[in-house]
Formats: C-alpha cells, sequence, structure tokens
C-alpha cells in the first residue's frame, strides 16, 4: 500500500504544480486582453485611431492606384493593336 500511496503523490504533486502554472499564466493572459480591449474602447470613444505613416498609402488608393495602372495598361495595349 505505501508503494501506491507514493506513486499516487509522486505523480499527483507535479500534475498540481503544472495545472497551478496553466491556471496562473491564463490568468494573465486574461487579463492583459481585457486591458487591451478597454484600450481600444478608449482609443475608439476618443474618436480617434492610431496615427499611421503618412509615406504609407491607405489600403483603398493603392487598390485605386493599381486598378487605373490596368485600365492604362489596357489602354496603351489597345493603341498598339494588340488584342488582349
Amino acid at each position: 500500500m505505501a508503494i501506491i500511496a507514493s506513486d499516487l503523490a509522486a505523480n499527483l504533486i507535479p500534475a498540481a504544480v503544472a495545472l497551478s502554472a496553466l491556471m496562473i499564466v491564463s490568468l494573465v493572459a486574461l487579463r492583459g486582453w481585457r486591458d487591451w480591449i478597454q484600450l481600444k474602447r478608449e482609443e475608439l470613444a476618443a474618436g480617434h485611431m492610431p496615427a499611421q505613416d503618412p509615406t504609407v498609402p491607405h489600403a483603398g488608393s493603392r487598390i485605386e492606384i493599381a486598378d487605373l495602372k490596368e485600365r492604362l495598361r489596357k489602354l496603351e495595349a489597345i493603341a498598339a493593336g494588340v488584342d488582349l
């Protein structure tokens, strides 16, 4: 009986430590997530988004520029008599 009890204790202690560590890490991650969500809510409430780099165009602008380049390429092909 003593061997079974010592095996049980030898397995139970590391399992309890691992479970406690997992719980602590999970709680810390949850706290960080809630703080990040609160920060985003405050940014939205203030009415401004984080500043973007002025040298990087907006995604919508990049799409429009790509569309214009494609149209220009097609017009140049038509002018050159190339069949697309």
